[in-house]
């Protein structure tokens, strides 16, 4: 105990030096441990974009690729699925509920979604959390309704009752416009954090509307033009649609469904587990995010070399220091052992210090991360992991430590202080 209080009278003696170290060294645990709190957190969320969907079927393509139009609305499907064949799936005894999208339609960046009311019902994310409305409510029955995601009306400053026009395919700067059939704002959606925040809803009906006077991609010219009064008096059933996603009775039946599906000999169909091909997309993203937790490891490695330099730089100075303790009975290993204990308690101090500001930034910005991006960072403990990482530090500074104090056991012996019998 007497070594450790001098260790710290040493450390006080030494002040800014010290306190300088010990900032570093929390700077770069905070950033260890925040790096390692958004990944977890980042790879939750990544993994409840969708909740509660059993299935996701699309045309025959690549799971990840279905997965990418159908729930984070990027590129395009390689075909649609006939209005019949969702209606034959639909009508299954072994499903719950199943909500039909339709693709292809953008408004300046931002996707268009058509799809039924019960999606607002049955699409789920995160912990199993519905969609909520922040203002007004969702489509009825008039098909030149939208509901725009809370991203969306926040970046384009839309209001409720606003009319805005849509544009034909998904690209930023479009030339082809559906001038003739605005859409009126009827609602906007709470944030999510999810895709649905930069997603524009509107119903199947509304969809099949702007295109009802299109043939071949190419629209209609003059008196072959419908107008939007024309084409809510006109049967605006789909015939074809982009994906579905199903919700089962129970979920035993899941693989059976899926299978059925596969082998449907109605035309070629894909079904896919979300939370499974969830896990395949973030394993191509893994490198990153190794590299990015790899990088926090050195930031953490530049403290600790900052440390050993400065115990380092000491020891020439401190000569006489050490001098003194071996005249007054001080033995090699007290000095050494003094050497280590300075390491430890700069890096302990220092890891508290970094856990310290680690918690009081989540606090601070635990609101605008969760509404921004959809990341919720817990005032919780320390993980298990977190605890194994904090102790490394811990153990490589007690192991860097020991340079300083070996140099130190060596030098006390080289003075000629030590005590011959």
């Amino acid at each position: 105990m007497y070594l450790l209080r001098l260790a710290l009278a040493s450390l006080a003696n030494r002040r800014f030096t010290a306190l300088l170290t010990v900032f570093a060294i929390a700077l770069s645990v905070c950033l260890l441990l925040a790096v390692e709190r958004v990944r977890t957190e980042a790879r939750n969320s990544f993994a409840s974009t969708i909740s509660g969907t059993d299935l996701i079927v699309g045309a025959r393509s690549g799971s990840i690729n279905l997965l990418l139009y159908s729930v984070f609305r990027i590129g395009n499907a390689t075909n649609n699925i006939r209005w019949d064949s969702f209606e034959h799936f639909a009508a299954d005894p072994k499903v719950k509920w199943a909500i039909p999208i339709s693709l292809g339609d953008s408004h300046r960046g931002y996707r268009v979604l058509g799809t039924t009311p019960i999606y607002f019902e049955h699409y789920h994310y995160g912990r199993d959390q519905a969609l909520e409305l922040a203002q007004g409510r969702g489509f009825a029955s008039d098909p030149f309704e939208v509901t725009l995601g809370a991203e969306v009306a926040d970046a384009l400053h839309y209001q409720l009752g606003q009319q805005i026009v849509l544009a034909h395919g998904v690209a930023t700067i479009s030339l082809v416009k559906h001038d003739d059939k605005p859409f009126t704002v009827v609602g906007i959606l709470k944030r999510t954090g999810t895709p649905v925040d930069r997603t524009l809803h509107i119903s199947l009906q509304g969809m099949q509307a702007l295109h009802v006077d299109w043939q071949n991609g190419v629209p209609a010219h003059g008196a072959g033009r419908v107008s939007a009064e024309q084409a809510r008096s006109m049967d605006l059933q789909p015939t074809a649609i982009t994906a579905v996603m199903l919700g089962l009775k129970s979920k035993i039946a899941t693989f059976s469904v899926q299978r059925e599906i596969n082998e449907f000999r109605g035309e070629p169909l894909l079904a896919i587990l979300p939370g499974v091909a969830l896990q395949e997309l973030w394993s191509l993203m893994g490198t990153a995010e190794q590299a990015l937790f790899v990088v926090s490891l050195f930031v953490v490695l530049t403290g600790l070399i900052g440390m050993l330099t400065a115990i380092l730089t000491s020891l020439n100075e401190r000569r006489r220091e050490m001098a003194i303790l071996r005249s007054v009975g001080a033995r090699p290993w007290h000095i050494a052992s003094l050497l280590l204990l300075e390491a430890f308690s700069l890096a302990a101090a220092g890891v508290l210090l970094g856990v310290s500001l680690l918690y009081l930034g989540i606090a601070l910005a635990q609101n605008a991360v969760q509404a921004n991006y959809g990341l919720f960072l817990p005032l919780a403990l320390p993980s298990r992991y977190e605890w194994t990482l904090l102790g490394a530090i811990l153990a490589a500074a007690l192991l860097m430590g020991a340079i300083p104090a070996w140099r130190a056991y060596r030098q006390s012996l080289a003075d000629g202080l030590s005590i011959r019998l």
